[in-house]
């Protein structure tokens, strides 16, 4: 491959593309969060239902992980991130001027084409370099999906609380015509093998689900993702609607999760490679938990303020930074061979189960009931992502006493 030059299409991507497209993804997700319950009584609906904004998108997301890689295989990267990102940019031009809300919804899910982004952008570096540079290179991608989570939430709720919630979406127009131009013009093709039938790709599929232990590193991240997902079904609602937050306190106090996240990050890359990656899932899991168990105890005793949500929540992030890099690192390992069909199917499986326990957040939730069952919802999340290591940790030791090839199944 040739060297990269920045701004020429005939050479991969710089880095510097790959952040921008990879963080575009992630603030698509977190920048509306501070304006749920304002879209709800914008289009005088259900927060139940306006909450498939988060929980729907995170579905289609889902689906879209399933059929944006193998497209890309076999059409290339270019093409594939292009069109994802020009649907993307048609749909977010038309949400502030859906007349009503279901139109407004039908038109977030055609935003999850920006998934493209995240998908991408990894498989993208691992065209560009071999193994041992490609971690390094993903780290700094990164980088750009933890920052937007950092700084969207904060943004979105001084605009909306500004200048409505429309706003947002023209931020987002904005920033994402920036980063179709940068694409097209830096955005070399790196897919330089295609693969000649995209049933090639799904084939590849049953011999993973027969694998217990991609079942257990699957599970362990979509439950230790979940808790984090139902809060973002949730914890608008909480916010606003039970501890009396504006959206622009409800932005700042988001951060608490993405800083969370970030000293998670840092402490997987640090010591992953020494305490093993299964060590690392149950300390991270164990870490949200305790957090969560912390914030249920804090409203139980009459604790009632931000802090008592938000701050154990500080924990959930911390906990998902360790455990979720080591979960993803299992996915992937289980069929060397079959890494990439591995990546996607089990993001698939992560980013379906989120939306499923997002949507439960949101349509369990009243002003009636209080934060109590988000706070459950979540805490089950975490002690099931306890109980998914502790399976994975069994089959390996069940394999250990054994060097003797093990069947797919039993794997």
């Amino acid at each position: 491959m040739k060297p990269t030059t920045f701004l020429n299409r005939n050479t991969a991507p710089h880095i510097i593309t790959l952040v921008m497209i990879a963080g575009l993804s992630a603030l698509t997700m977190n920048l509306l969060l501070p304006s749920l319950p304002g879209i709800a009584s914008y289009y005088e609906a259900d927060y139940a239902l306006v909450q498939l904004a988060v929980s729907g998108y995170l579905a289609f997301t889902g689906l879209l992980q399933l059929l944006i890689g193998p497209l890309s295989d076999r059409y290339g990267r270019r093409p594939v991130l292009l069109t994802g990102l020009g649907i993307f940019l048609v749909a977010t031009a038309l949400a502030p001027l859906a007349p009503t809300v279901e139109s407004f919804l039908a038109i977030r899910m055609v935003q999850a084409s920006v998934a493209s982004g995240m998908v991408l952008s990894r498989a993208i570096v691992r065209d560009m370099v071999d193994t041992d540079e490609a971690a390094s290179m993903i780290g700094y991608v990164t980088m750009g999906m933890t920052l937007a989570p950092m700084i969207g939430p904060a943004l979105g709720g001084v605009m909306d609380e500004i200048f409505g919630w429309q706003s947002t979406f023209v931020l987002l127009l904005v920033f994402g015509l920036g980063v179709f131009v940068l694409s097209w013009m830096d955005l070399g093709e790196t897919n330089h093998q295609r693969s000649s039938s995209m049933l090639k790709q799904f084939g590849a599929y049953p011999e993973l689900v027969r694998s217990r232990r991609f079942w257990g590193y699957t599970l362990t991240a979509t439950f230790a993702s979940g808790a984090f997902f139902s809060f973002l079904g949730g914890g608008p609602f909480v916010a606003t609607e039970i501890l009396g937050m504006k959206p622009s306190q409800l932005g700042f106090y988001f951060m608490f999760m993405a800083l969370g996240y970030m000293a998670g990050n840092y402490l997987s890359g640090r010591f992953s490679r020494q305490v093993g990656i299964n060590r690392m899932m149950v300390t991270g899991c164990i870490v949200a938990t305790a957090g969560m168990s912390l914030s249920l105890i804090l409203f139980l005793v009459g604790l009632w303020h931000p802090l008592s949500f938000f701050g154990p929540i500080l924990f959930v992030g911390l906990g998902n930074g360790i455990t979720l890099p080591s979960a993803n690192a299992g996915i992937v390992s289980v069929r060397p061979h079959l890494a990439g069909s591995a990546s996607g199917l089990g993001g698939a499986m992560m980013i379906g189960g989120g939306a499923a326990l997002s949507a439960l957040a949101g349509a369990i939730l009243s002003a009636e009931s209080g934060p109590y069952p988000l706070l459950t919802v979540m805490l089950v999340s975490c002690i099931i992502g306890i109980c998914a290591t502790l399976y994975v940790i069994k089959v390996e030791r069940s394999l250990a006493p054994s060097n003797k090839t093990v069947s797919g199944e039993a794997r």
